[in-house]
This record gives structure tokens, C-alpha cells and sequence, in this order.
């Protein structure tokens, strides 16, 4: 076995079996209902199974359900120790995943293939590895993510959610570890960190990309995360 991405169906009726290599699993369109270890249930786009090598697993899927899956002989440190086999995956593996479907279906070449395997491994080892959330918190989630650049408050994200805020703001602390406003702010600021770092739009843009609309107050909430200041940063 080498290690390959590929792009897999799977039958309605359930199948049960294990190979001596590790395999994820991760959906394009549609659900994988899977048992293999101390899980049993469906994992869906945004997500992705770990199946370890020699671990006999079930699984049944709608036959139309498409899947990308990395056959692997070694799996990144921070999955194989990780307890979570189940979990969701950030946006820039779910944009790439939508390339290596479009490039495993348009021709066959080894050199691409050998790079698409050794990006995949790269971004699945930079995973945070957040377990299988409660879907009224993966909505929320989503909702920050799709509108970073907004003002954002706990009484709109939590109507998401189709929870009362008091509600939100505790099952989202049990559930990552943090308060949805340091979330919010942790993702702002890794992404300005992104954009100062791979971009060159001045700093009053980038700073409304991330939900300031005042340069001064981006520079101060920048400078209190990272200690130094957004124009420092950028120089």
C-alpha cells in the first residue's frame, strides 16, 4: 500500500471490514454512517473518520454520496494521539478537498497526485482536531466564520443556534474549551495575522476584513493579542 487520496462511493447495504493501513475518510456530499472503535454514527461534509490500521469498522452510505479518502501508512502526531476519531475539519481542507476531487477527476498524474498527498497530510497535521460538535454549535461555528467581517454578538450567533444566550454561551464553553468571545476574537486574529503575513492590502482593509471598522481599534486589540503592533507586523 502507498500512500494515495482517492475518491470512494459506498453501498447502501452495510459492509464490515479492516485493512492494514490507516485510512480518513472525509465527505464531499452526503454521510457515511460508520462504526469502527468507540463510535457509531454519521459523519458528514465538514467532518471526517480516522480509521486505524487493523480497526474492523461498519459502514453504509447513500450510493450518490461522494467521499475523499487518504489510504496512509503513517498518520500526523497530532491524530494518531489524538482520543477524538471523529471530527471537524477547518476551511482550508474543505476548499482543498474540492481540488483534489477535481484533479483526481480530470487526469492521472503521479507528480500532482504525490504533491496533492503531501499538502493533505500537511494541512490534516495543522488540525485542531475539535471533536464531532453538537450541530446547533457546527452552525454557529459557521455562521462566525462566514461573517467575521460583521459585528458580531452573542444574541445573534445563539438565534442560530436556536438557543437562549445563556444556554449558548454555556454549551459552546463545554463544547471548545473557550467563550464564544474568545473564539471570535482568536479567529480574527489569526486571520489578520494571515492576511499581513500573504497579503499586501493596507491596514485599514484588512482590518475591516476581520470586523473593525476603526483602524485604531484593530490596531489596539492586535497589539493586546500579540503583544506588538499591527504595523510593526507588517514592516
Amino acid at each position: 500500500m502507498k500512500n494515495q487520496l482517492s475518491i470512494r462511493s459506498y453501498s447502501a447495504n452495510p459492509v464490515s471490514h479492516s485493512h492494514d493501513f490507516n485510512q480518513v475518510v472525509l465527505p464531499l456530499r452526503g454521510v457515511i454512517n460508520i462504526q469502527v472503535e468507540n463510535f457509531s454514527g454519521k459523519v458528514a461534509p465538514r467532518e471526517c473518520v480516522v480509521v486505524r490500521a487493523n480497526k474492523t469498522h461498519l459502514f453504509t452510505a447513500e450510493p450518490r454520496a461522494r467521499f475523499i479518502v487518504a489510504d496512509m501508512e503513517r498518520l500526523p502526531d497530532n491524530v494518531n494521539s489524538s482520543q477524538n476519531i471523529v471530527f471537524e475539519i477547518n476551511k482550508p481542507l474543505i476548499n482543498f478537498l474540492l481540488f483534489i476531487e477535481s484533479q483526481l477527476e480530470t487526469e492521472i498524474n503521479p507528480h500532482i497526485e504525490q504533491s496533492m498527498y503531501k499538502t493533505f497530510y500537511r494541512l490534516l497535521e495543522s488540525q485542531h482536531l475539535l471533536p464531532k460538535l453538537d450541530p446547533r454549535i457546527h452552525n454557529a461555528l459557521r455562521y462566525i466564520n462566514e461573517n467575521i467581517a460583521e459585528p458580531l454578538n452573542i444574541e445573534s450567533i445563539a438565534k442560530v443556534a436556536f438557543l437562549s444566550p445563556t444556554q449558548f454561551k454555556k454549551i459552546f464553553k463545554e463544547k471548545l474549551g473557550i467563550t464564544v468571545l474568545e473564539h471570535i476574537s482568536q479567529h480574527r486574529m489569526e486571520k489578520a495575522q494571515a492576511l499581513l503575513t500573504h497579503t499586501d492590502y493596507p491596514l485599514q482593509i484588512i482590518g475591516e476584513k476581520v470586523g473593525f471598522k476603526e483602524l485604531s481599534s484593530f490596531s489596539r486589540k492586535f497589539k493586546q493579542y500579540y503583544g506588538f503592533p499591527p504595523t510593526k507586523f507588517k514592516s
